[in-house]
């Protein structure tokens, strides 16, 4: 007899967010290492993607941002493809997934521009799963655009001092009870062990059907 999957089988979905430069992905080692031991799979994704919508957005970057509204709509196609080729069926068998930016980035980001942050989420969460974490890594903007220098990468058309500073306002404003505040302003190591308690201590609940 086939077994009906349980809701507490489905995988986890943890989400590093922030604005650039806040050390996500230090942050998203730390984690992969400290949960090696969980005996669940280990899925590592990114967005926007390496899809065809997210390629475009990943390209104005450089070449020029596109208008909001052809913004939101190719980090929606981006989410929806990468929704329903990975990241669902990923959980549905079981999976740890750690995701680099999600759905929140582009309610802060696109709020900024001009968008209304809770129906982007509204938007995003009709289709798209609910995390079971998000780690919201926060800093002064002067703070993460020294760190972006220092990596001798250019700002780029997402970089910019006052759209950051608007991005970290809407970030700090955003209300869900998955989201756990962390400072960002401290040693990566600090930030990184952090991260990897707040990961452990959720599949420590799931193992003990907390």
């Amino acid at each position: 007899m086939e077994k009906t999957q349980t809701a507490t089988e489905r995988g986890l979905l943890v989400v590093l967010e922030g604005i650039d430069g806040v050390g996500k992905s230090s942050a998203l080692r730390a984690i992969r290492a400290a949960s090696k031991g969980s005996a669940m799979e280990l899925v590592s994704s990114r967005e926007p993607t390496d899809g065809p919508w997210g390629r475009r957005l990943r390209e104005s970057a450089t070449l020029g941002r596109l208008s909001p509204e052809e913004e939101l709509e190719l980090f929606i196609r981006d989410r929806r493809q990468h929704v329903e080729e990975l990241l669902r069926p990923a959980l549905d068998r079981g999976a740890l997934v750690l995701l680099d930016r999600y759905y929140l980035s582009t309610a802060a980001y696109q709020g900024a521009r001009g968008a209304d942050p809770e129906a982007v989420l509204a938007l995003n969460e009709s289709f798209a799963p609910i995390p079971d974490l998000v780690l919201l890594l926060d800093c002064d903007p002067l703070i993460s655009l020294e760190r972006v220098r220092r990596r001798g990468v250019a700002a780029d058309e997402f970089e910019k001092l006052e759209e950051l500073q608007a991005v970290r306002g809407i970030f700090l404003a955003l209300r869900r009870p998955f989201i756990r505040l962390i400072d960002a302003g401290r040693s990566s190591e600090a930030v990184g062990a952090e991260c990897g308690e707040a990961v452990c201590a959720l599949l420590a609940s799931r193992h003990s059907g907390a």
